[in-house]
């Protein structure tokens, strides 16, 4: 059971190895590609697509083949991917392999999520969020290292596909295998239902927490991918400083998801959602202050511990408000539109900000938290009133 734990975790650094890249990247990218700096939304939408259709295909993907393989494939699929990208010296290239890169993360991130849902107390979710972190904490450190000391972009990225071929290795179904799965595995895995997608709309709550999903990844990739161009464009800080810094705001999502972890011990996911939505407000009224310098990096912390708790409580309260035989198509559909938030969000964000003024920045966030505030408390009503019938 530890040694599952331990390839789940694994699988979740490799997510996360990924989906800083663009964002740390791509202020040096885009001059020797010949196209605008907002043209980096249209490979992140044509990542998060893919990432939507793998979701919203994972409940069944995940009957028919398991865990095991689903997570084998999109961990290779990521990798090749990756080295496809390193080796890109044009736009559309790089739209080409953005293809297998979104393919590869929504069902495995779908798989393992409910995986841990129902099988592990929410402590664990927390740290598996943790390990996801920890993958999007390198992305940029590496990233600004190859800028730093290898001249180029490429390199980060060839580090990243190596890395991911390790994982591969790692993630080997003879060694999945051999480790015993939790008590009660195959009882748990058995009763889950697929439901159509209308069936799962209707059901109490939906609607708002895929609505939250949604304003939640707006808020952490519009950082990811912004954040770094907003510190070179507004603060005038060098690019390969803006992208070392942009790895703060991931490292305060890592260390958040891990001292959650140990909160959940003793609060409820509620409690650390509300929590996570008031260190987001604080870390956005950082951003609007007439500050500059190493300021603005605590801002930008402050925004990544605050997200820290929100994806993987919501993600464990899944069982308990949808009810743990819909739980995998329930998780599916709330990837696919948290997904949906990381495709359209950025983007529109990146049309302000170029037609505008990056300015916006700060402002745009706060948008987007207050609806996310909005429908967690709309759907913590209408999960009571469901349980009170």
């Amino acid at each position: 059971m530890f040694m599952l734990l331990v390839i789940i975790y694994l699988a979740f650094i490799s997510l996360g190895l990924p989906d800083s890249l663009l964002g740390s990247a791509w202020p040096s990218m885009f001059k020797g590609l010949g196209v605008s700096i907002d043209s980096a939304g249209i490979i992140s939408m044509i990542i998060s697509i893919g990432t939507v259709i793998s979701s919203l295909l994972s409940d069944r993907l995940i009957k028919k083949s398991g865990t095991a393989m689903v997570t084998l494939i999109s961990v290779a699929m990521t990798a090749v991917a990756l080295m496809g990208f390193s080796f890109s010296n044009t736009f559309i290239l790089l739209c080409i392999f953005a293809i297998p890169l979104g393919l590869g993360a929504g069902s495995v991130d779908a798989a393992l999520n409910n995986f841990v849902a129902l099988h592990y107390k929410a402590k664990h979710m927390s740290w598996l969020h943790c390990f996801w972190g920890i993958g999007a904490s390198l992305g940029p450190i590496i990233i600004s290292f190859s800028l730093v000391h290898l001249q180029s972009w490429n390199a980060g990225y060839r580090i990243i596909s190596i890395l991911q071929f390790i994982l591969v290795l790692l993630f080997s179904l003879p060694l999945w295998k051999k480790i015993k799965p939790p008590t009660n595995f195959n009882k748990k895995e058995s009763k889950q239902q697929l439901l159509s997608k209308q069936q799962l709309l209707s059901l109490s709550g939906a609607k708002q927490v895929l609505f939250a999903f949604f304003c939640y990844c707006g808020i952490e990739h519009t950082v990811g991918l912004w954040g770094s161009s907003y510190l070179v464009i507004i603060h005038e800080i060098p690019v390969a400083t803006a992208a070392s810094w942009i790895s703060l705001y991931y490292i305060g999502i890592t260390f958040g998801r891990f001292l959650s972890g140990f909160l959940a011990i003793v609060f409820q996911p509620k409690k650390l959602i509300q929590l996570g939505q008031l260190l987001i407000a604080l870390g956005i009224i950082i951003l609007l202050l007439p500050i500059h310098g190493n300021l603005i990096l605590a801002g930008l912390f402050f925004i990544g511990l605050g997200l820290a708790p929100i994806y993987p409580s919501l993600i464990h309260e899944t069982p308990a408000n949808f009810g743990s035989e819909y739980s995998q198509s329930m998780i599916g559909l709330q990837m696919a539109c948290a997904y949906v938030g990381t495709t359209s969000i950025p983007p529109l964000f990146g049309l302000l900000g170029a037609n505008i003024s990056y300015r916006l920045f700060p402002v745009f966030l706060g948008i987007l938290l207050l609806l996310m505030v909005l429908m967690i408390i709309q759907l913590y009503k209408k999960v009571r009133t469901q349980e009170g019938n």
